[in-house]
């Protein structure tokens, strides 16, 4: 039985970059285990990804993979709206009986989520690291100053598009003087310069911060290729990465609108990019769910036992394990193994980013631009931070340029509004539902959820996967917090449609379509999971109320790592890849530094007569 390094269990974004950085120069024997099928291809999630898309019955964001019931991932057809109370149903792998349904799935395949993801790599706020000054969430352990030279380290990797002097002028962050990001940000949307013309300098109420916030278009970083930016790295610029992560100055975006669930350019950073880089010393074992973490008398972590789809037993034994399978996949490997319960908070703390969608038409006449390029290139950042979040939660707001296809469907359901709604057919019907298709818009607000042990993942008591593991259950529920952020948003929505003089068609109707709607202050709203799972293993400065330190050591165990989102204090209101990312990377660097102390030979210094070397 071959011994290892370092044992990572999940090959997504996370487990993915702290494999390529142990594995660096081919110094740490690493094993990556990954429940997912890695498929014929070199580190490719299947050999026509585009293909498998294609022919899926449902064509939903994650059918680029077609997922084995040994390795199952929660889908978005698990969860419906229902009549009466609670408002849902839940069915497939992750199953749940909160109030309100958590409403996020997640892909078990070779580079995860990560594979599926919308690409968009903001920072965090510093003020967003310590929320318990304004009445709600956890302290972070580290500063954005501590994590800020690592997020250098992740938009290089990642290969980041944004512009540093509008992020540091709009958003208040943070940069060395001279830092410009590795891309020039990618070229505003039709959209975004329409938003930009008409709402630029005008302020709305926010009625529950009681305050008014002028609106500025702000461009989202991408981790997409775009144009190289010379002055990077001090003048050596920066090559983007193609396929494979092998450089590739002609691997751009070229505005697909098919970001999700594939990039047919491969301009999108996919954590396949880092597996490309891999040196040979690290391994990648696929279809291997890990079921128990091993530990020896003293605590330490000694390696892991996995299961192959056939039900057959294997153990890999190593010096460090890297717990990186996602925020409910990482909390049920730890419960399952009887592990990291000190602070009794392993599940707990579930958090996402809980969206609220509004949707409309330009007036007649304006363009929107609908499926031109990437799902969102900018937004409005007004809403992140201050002292209005004490009275409600704090939002992004990004521009929805896909049309309607995440509130409603793909256009389909456009052609169906004409065909069998009004009755028309031939060119008035392309006419009708062409002008419809370029008049759509939407807003995303990105609500941030604080941290609440209630919310939480446990063990099924009864329920067991195909290979008789417990299937995760889920409690989950929405705070007055939250929602009173989602009473602001709506507001605020209001008002831009008035600007915009748009025509508002935002309706959380058929419940069927919408589980995760709820009543509040008498009147409805309606929420889609972001895919941001956070919260489940949190990081904090003690162990009585936290399960793994600054570096996402868990507190219990010498030798066991648990990265990811979900050793998140805080999710804030940025999507968290990037900062995932950046504590992956922080966390490699600790390993490394352990390990190269256990390879220091020991030194008996000198002696004098009597003393013992």
């Amino acid at each position: 039985m071959r011994r290892y390094d370092v044992i990572v269990v999940g090959a997504g974004v996370a487990g993915s970059l702290v494999a390529h950085r142990l594995g660096r120069n081919g110094r740490r024997r690493v094993l990556v285990l990954e429940a997912g099928a890695a498929g014929p291809g070199a580190h490719e999630a299947g050999a026509d990804p585009l293909t498998a898309y294609l022919t899926a019955a449902a064509r939903l964001p994650g059918d680029r993979h077609r997922p084995h019931p040994a390795a199952a991932s929660p889908g978005m057809t698990d969860l419906v709206g229902t009549d009466g109370s609670p408002g849902f149903r839940a069915a497939g792998h992750l199953r749940q009986d909160g109030p309100l349904p958590y409403a996020s799935g997640y892909v078990r395949a070779n580079g995860g989520t990560g594979t599926v993801w919308t690409g968009l790599a903001p920072r965090m706020l510093p003020e967003d690291f310590d929320t318990e000054p304004f009445g709600y969430g956890r302290r972070w352990p580290l500063t954005y100053d501590d994590l800020e030279p690592h997020y250098r380290a992740a938009e290089e990797h990642l290969g980041v598009a944004a512009d540093a002097g509008e992020q540091r002028a709009h958003l208040g962050l943070r940069f060395p003087d001279d830092y410009v990001y590795p891309m020039r940000p990618l070229p505003a949307a039709r959209l975004d310069r329409l938003f930009a013309d008409r709402l630029d300098g005008r302020r709305v109420k926010d009625p529950v911060a009681v305050r008014e916030v002028e609106l500025k278009v702000v461009g989202t970083p991408h981790a997409r290729n775009g144009v190289p930016d010379p002055r990077y790295d001090g003048g050596r610029g920066y090559v983007p990465r193609g396929r494979d992560g092998r450089r590739d100055p002609d691997s751009r975006c070229v505005g697909n609108a098919s970001c999700i669930p594939y990039c047919p350019s491969y301009a999108k950073y996919t954590p396949l990019k880092t597996q490309g880089r891999w040196s040979a010393s690290v391994t990648l074992r696929d279809r291997s769910v890990v079921s128990r973490v091993l530990v020896d008398g003293r605590g330490r972590a000694t390696g892991v036992e996995y299961r192959s789809y056939d039900g057959e037993v294997s153990v890999a034994h190593a010096d460090v394990v890297v717990l990186a399978a996602h925020a409910v996949e990482n909390a049920r490997l730890l419960l399952m193994s009887g592990l990291a319960g000190r602070s009794g908070q392993v599940g707990r703390n579930l958090m996402d980013h809980p969206v609220l969608l509004t949707w409309g038409l330009l007036p007649e006449g304006e363009h929107a631009g609908s499926y031109r390029g990437p799902g969102s290139v900018s937004g409005f950042e007004g809403f992140r931070a201050g002292p209005g979040r004490r009275l409600r939660a704090p939002f992004r707001v990004e521009f929805g340029t896909w049309g309607w296809i995440w509130a409603t469907g793909p256009v389909d359901t456009d052609v169906d509004h004409f065909l069998t709604g009004r009755g028309l057919s031939g060119r008035e019907l392309r006419a009708a539902v062409g002008d419809r298709i370029r008049r759509q818009f939407a807003l995303q607000f990105e609500m941030e959820q604080g941290a609440d042990p209630a919310n939480r993942v446990t063990l099924h008591p009864s329920e067991r996967d195909a290979l008789g593991l417990p299937r995760p259950l889920v409690t989950y529920d929405l705070d007055d917090h939250v929602k009173e952020g989602m009473v602001a948003a709506r507001a605020v929505s209001d008002q831009i449609f008035a600007l915009l003089g748009a025509e508002d068609h935002t309706d959380y109707a058929p419940p069927a379509a919408w589980p995760g709607r709820f009543e509040h202050r008498g009147r409805a709203y309606g929420y889609r999971g972001a895919g941001h799972a956070a919260g489940t293993h949190l990081m904090g400065d003690s162990p009585a109320t936290s399960v793994v330190d600054a570096w996402q050591r868990c507190w219990d165990h010498p030798g066991l790592y648990a990265v990811g989102c979900g050793s998140m204090p805080s999710v804030a209101t940025s999507n968290p890849t990037l900062t995932m990312a950046a504590l992956a990377l922080r966390s490699a660097e600790r390993i490394e530094a352990d390990l190269t102390d256990r390879d220091r030979p020991l030194s008996t210094g000198p002696t004098t007569r009597g003393e013992s070397a």
